[in-house]
């Protein structure tokens, strides 16, 4: 069943599609605590709750909350869904698996997080606005033997993000990359990412990478 994205809402894409492909792969046992942060219209939400997770989905964008509530209700399955900022509507709590599909692109000028439609995907001059925080923070929220999937940009060093989560203690390694050909954010700010080094002058194409973080028992 497609999920339903209205306006202002992100809507499944390939990078969806990467992350749900690295869920399917995972075992979630049933009963299994799941945490879906920047849940978006709730597609992995609906994913992870069809095998029987216990999952909790949060956004913090009003219309991705009713979106996502929608989506679960559309396929008959029970998701918590909480409005937040990342995850301080979850402080407290722990996870066997969490999975984050953030912010990740480089967006010019930005100092702070956008607003409107733009803040599912702009994440300040180097794409690593919310990506920080997901290492910095993540971490604390996984039992022993939990799990991140996380799914970002090349453009946005991906190398960081491992170094990161390993300095937390985690185990962490790319388990899935795909190619695909520049959205329209891309393609209207490809100059200035040309400009700044992150694209080569013969690069027309992007690499998204799944993460895969482990914290030992």
């Amino acid at each position: 069943m497609k999920s339903l994205a209205p306006p202002g809402v992100y809507a499944p894409q390939e990078d969806t599609e990467l992350l749900a492909g690295a869920l399917s792969e995972e075992p979630v046992p049933p009963g299994a605590d799941v945490l879906d942060v920047g849940t978006g219209s709730g597609a992995l939400a609906v994913a992870a709750a069809r095998r029987g997770a216990q999952v909790t989905a949060v956004d913090v964008s009003r219309r991705a909350v009713c979106a996502a509530r929608l989506n679960a209700l559309r396929a008959g399955v029970s998701v918590r869904v909480r409005r937040g900022n990342l995850f301080a509507p979850v402080r407290g709590r722990s996870f066997d698996l969490i999975l984050a599909n953030p912010p990740y692109v480089p967006a010019p000028g930005e100092r702070g997080l956008p607003r409107g439609p733009a803040r599912a995907w702009d994440a300040g001059s180097d794409g690593r606005l919310v990506l920080d925080r997901i290492c910095r923070e993540a971490p604390a929220l996984l039992r022993p033997g939990g799990v991140l999937l996380l799914v970002q940009s090349a453009l946005s060093d991906p190398e960081l993000t491992l170094a990161r989560l390993r300095e937390a203690g985690l185990k962490a390694a790319v388990t899935r990359r795909r190619r695909i050909a520049f959205g329209p954010v891309l393609r209207a700010r490809e100059h200035w990412l040309r400009e700044r080094g992150l694209l080569t002058a013969t690069e027309n194409r992007e690499e998204l990478v799944v993460i895969r973080a482990e914290l030992p028992v």
